[in-house]
């Protein structure tokens, strides 16, 4: 199609002999362009959330404190078991203690009995108490 056909008007020579032709805003002008920020207002309050984190918060420091109570009661409940069976343990470790002290004065009898005046068991501390022997001593696996 030509520009004869389009425009309507026959018989033109030259681009500078259409008519001008310019677009325009449509009757009663374009609507008003939105420029200005608008956030919707949608979604809970401030004080709702603070309410709802304060709510969350709390129910938090009470799971904790329940427990809490709980690991408490089972750390006394363990002492207690402790407490109940320590005579038991002690008085094992008391004839372990003895059997070993035993061999331990004999080992020292053979070693010393070439030492006048050595007396086997005396200990060389003169403080007036006795101390059982440090852990490891009465061990035979390490003479």
């Amino acid at each position: 199609m030509t520009e004869a056909v389009i425009r309507k008007k026959p018989g033109m020579a030259s681009v500078k002999d259409m008519p001008v032709l310019q677009d325009g805003p449509p009757p009663g002008g374009f609507p008003p362009v939105r420029y200005a920020r608008r956030i919707p207002s949608k979604g809970p309050s401030a004080v709702a959330i603070f309410l709802t984190a304060f709510g969350a918060f709390s129910w938090g420091m009470y799971q904790v404190g329940k427990g809490n109570k709980i690991r408490r009661e089972l750390k006394e409940e363990k002492y207690a078991a402790r407490r109940a069976i320590l005579p038991m343990l002690q008085a094992e470790e008391d004839e372990r203690f003895l059997r070993e002290w035993k061999k331990y004065l004999e080992e020292e009898a053979r070693i010393m009995k070439d030492v006048p005046g050595w007396k086997v068991g005396e200990s060389v501390y003169h403080s007036g108490r006795w101390m059982p022997p440090a852990t490891g001593e009465l061990r035979p696996e390490v003479w």
